[in-house]
């Protein structure tokens, strides 16, 4: 007999549903799916629609239609003489716009290294420029990756743009000097705008693809040599392929410039220059017309080849004109200031003439020195030498012979001769527009350096000496002047006082013909000195010419004035305390009647007498003995003003 156990406990089985039920809930489910994931594309649709249709549609134009700019042809520059002095030339560029090139990463990086290995560029320099347009979130403008392409290199790869998206082919016109060296430091240069020139130029329609004046004439007048961009819509396809041209606002060329620079007189100043240089690291010449303060020929040697920026420059050449001891890229003329010298005494002498300290008759003896006390310490005397025991001497034979201890009486006194003190000085010599820039229309110039008690006190935590005031009167010590400053002084002597302003432009002309800038003479001031005390000046440097200390300048059938200057610098001697280095200077102005022309010589390395003025003569030779070189006529525009003559 079997017992039976307790039973187990099980659940009621949960009925299931049968098939039609479970389709029912599956399409339920189903058609909501669908109906949310209609509401999400409505959404979207809305959104690109309604609330970002302007943002898509432009972006949708702007990948049919572009805007191309067309750059307008660059003025040029001519001499006073109608002498082209620059050129346009037409050349291929390869640039590439970013917007065009493939968005995967490895398509873009075969692209670089393809386009790389066709123009000989490192690829890293291909990316690294891309890269940087792209972070300036300007994808449209074209980047110009390489210029000065040759033509065989450019139609190919003009050829193979069907594997290179986003790479085109234009033509740019490429600027040239044909003078290169000699007009370079007047003329200067164009270059690709900066990231600081594009900031500031970006809203009078620069680009960043353009190029500008960077130094001399093309930066000083950029903005009408640059002309006025034209405008070209096209209509392209998603690859920026250009389909058709819907239209076209024609580009405005740039103005045309005509210098007051004489090509024949610089090629001449700068030969002359070159030659009696000697062992100067650096020279400099200006000549000017007094009457109208044109610039007729500037040099300053060595210069540099101004075409050598026209294209992308290497960084061993550029390595090489920025280490270069003698400074090829400043323009000395206008950025290089040094003491003076003699030259400096025709300033001190109109001063203490004008102020009544001398005049023509003033005599006084030069025995080679004079010697002065220390005011503090009576015990220790100090020495000023002249360049020669000269005797007794008049204004005139002081000035013809360049007496050191005259004007030391004239500039600082001595003894019971009263002179005109470091005040007075520093005033008239401020007056001959030295301390300041000249204003003359090319970036670079410096404004040299009139000293006076006070500059001493805060420099050099100093009082101003007697000996200060001697140095200064001959235009040594902390004196130091520019040759276009110099030039500037020697002019007004010549012209009866009136400091004109240099100018290097003589009229800027549009391309249709009509003069939009005549030249027009701007004097800086009236020197408040008598015309009979600067008649005065003029004869004792006539007499320096004649019988003086500027003999060597002399030029046969031509009246010269001039006067000669050699400023002490550099280290001195231990065994005599004279200086191992001079400065030579000499200016000039002829014909002395009526004067055309005014000039100055520098040598870093020279004397006033042995070097300056016989490059002086030279140069002077030249300009009045050559076939006078007649501009050609140019037809203006009814009412237009000409030139000044």
């Amino acid at each position: 007999m079997t017992t039976a156990g307790p039973r187990r406990w099980r659940s009621k089985k949960r009925p299931r549903w049968d098939e039609a039920t479970l389709l029912h809930f599956r399409f339920v489910a189903l058609r909501g799916t669908i109906v949310v994931l209609f509401l999400v594309l409505f959404a979207q649709l809305w959104r690109m629609q309604v609330v970002e249709s302007r943002s898509f549609q432009l972006r949708a134009e702007h990948n049919r239609l572009r805007v191309d700019t067309i750059a307008p042809p660059r003025g040029v520059a001519y001499d006073r003489n109608g002498v082209q002095l620059v050129s346009n030339t037409p050349t291929f560029a390869v640039v590439i716009v970013p917007a065009d090139l493939p968005a995967e990463r490895d398509e873009r990086r075969s692209l670089f290294r393809e386009l790389a290995q066709m123009l000989r560029m490192e690829l890293w320099r291909i990316q690294e420029e891309v890269e940087a347009r792209e972070a300036q979130r300007d994808l449209y403008t074209p980047l110009t990756i390489q210029t000065n392409v040759p033509r065989e290199l450019a139609f190919g790869v003009a050829e193979n743009s069907y594997r290179l998206p986003g790479v085109r082919v234009r033509i740019e016109a490429s600027r040239g000097y044909p003078y290169g060296a000699l007009t370079s430091h007047i003329l200067g240069y164009v270059g690709r705008i900066s990231a600081e020139e594009y900031a500031a130029l970006q809203d009078r329609g620069y680009e960043l693809n353009d190029r500008v004046g960077k130094t001399g004439v093309e930066a000083n007048l950029e903005g009408l040599l640059r002309g006025v961009p034209g405008r070209e819509t096209i209509e392209t396809t998603a690859e920026g392929k250009k389909v058709a041209s819907i239209g076209t606002a024609p580009p405005r060329p740039g103005a045309n410039v005509h210098l007051t620079i004489d090509l024949d007189l610089q090629k001449k100043m700068a030969e002359v220059m070159e030659k009696s240089m000697g062992p100067s690291l650096y020279a400099a010449a200006v000549a000017l017309n007094p009457k109208s303060g044109e610039v007729m020929g500037m040099v300053s040697i060595p210069s540099y080849d101004n075409n050598l920026f026209s294209q992308p420059l290497s960084n061993e050449d550029l390595r090489r004109l920025l280490e270069d001891p003698r400074r090829p890229l400043l323009n000395h003329a206008i950025g290089g200031a040094f003491p003076p010298g003699s030259i400096f005494k025709v300033i001190t002498g109109a001063a203490a003439l004008q102020e009544g300290v001398a005049s023509a008759s003033t005599q006084i003896v030069s025995t080679g020195q004079i010697s002065v006390a220390n005011q503090y310490d009576p015990s220790t005397v100090y020495v000023f030498k002249d360049w020669a025991s000269l005797g007794l001497l008049d204004f005139n034979r002081a000035l013809a012979l360049s007496s050191d201890v005259y004007f030391y009486h004239l500039a600082g006194g001595y003894q019971k001769f009263t002179g005109l003190g470091i005040d007075r000085l520093a005033r008239y010599t401020r007056l001959f527009g030295l301390g300041e820039r000249t204003g003359i229309p090319l970036p670079g110039e410096t404004s040299g350096l009139v000293p006076d008690a006070e500059w001493k006190r805060e420099q050099w935590k100093e009082i101003w000496l007697l000996g200060d005031t001697y140095h200064f009167g001959i235009g040594q010590g902390f004196m130091m002047a520019t040759p276009i400053q110099m030039a500037n002084v020697v002019a007004a002597v010549a012209n009866g006082g009136t400091l004109w302003r240099p100018q290097i432009v003589r009229e800027v002309v549009a391309a249709d013909g009509q003069v939009i800038r005549p030249f027009a003479r701007e004097a800086i001031r009236s020197l408040p000195i008598e015309p009979g005390h600067l008649a005065t000046i003029r004869r004792g440097m006539r007499d320096a010419v004649a019988t003086g200390t500027a003999t060597t300048a002399q030029v046969p059938g031509v009246q010269v004035a001039g006067k000669t200057g050699t400023a002490e610098f550099g280290e001195r001697d231990p065994r005599t305390g004279a200086y191992t280095t001079t400065h030579g200077w000499f200016i000039a102005f002829a014909p002395y009647d009526d004067p055309e022309i005014a000039l100055v010589v520098f040598h870093e390395q020279g004397q006033g007498a042995l070097t300056a003025a016989p490059a002086a003569k030279d140069i002077l030779r030249h300009y009045f003995t050559r076939p006078r070189p007649v501009p050609p006529a140019r037809a203006q525009a009814p009412g237009a003003p000409g030139g000044a003559g």
